[in-house]
């Protein structure tokens, strides 16, 4: 499990992305159960994720409206199967608008450029 924290900040809010190896969607739940065993991430305001396995696109969108589907295309337009990819955000107070989407992009984007 790779845990990049506190990569973004907007308006109050924070951000971390993490991910792993995923092969279905009980491994995702299992993936999830051992992240928030971080007291830290289990406080989280959304864990929202998104796995590319078999023919089915799995995601979970945990209260962000839209942000699973923002993770799918990103793991399709790279390629990357097998692998879970959580943003996790911590509300801040504020609203964000559309930026939440450019900040699941712009956190998706950091964790698989860590991955190179």
């Amino acid at each position: 499990m790779r845990i990049l924290e506190n990569i973004i900040s907007d308006r109050g809010s924070k951000y971390a992305v993490s991910g792993g190896p995923c092969a279905s969607e009980e491994e995702a739940k299992a993936f999830l159960r051992e992240l928030k065993r971080n007291k830290k991430f289990a406080k989280a305001t959304h864990n929202t994720w998104g796995l590319l396995t078999g023919d089915t696109p799995i995601k979970n969108d945990d209260g962000e409206s839209g942000a699973g589907m923002v993770i799918l295309r990103m793991l399709e337009r790279e390629g990357l199967r097998d692998h879970i990819i959580v943003v996790t955000r911590w509300y801040g107070g504020k609203h964000l608008g559309g930026d939440r989407f450019r900040h699941v992009q712009d956190a998706v984007r950091t964790y698989i450029e860590s991955l190179e």
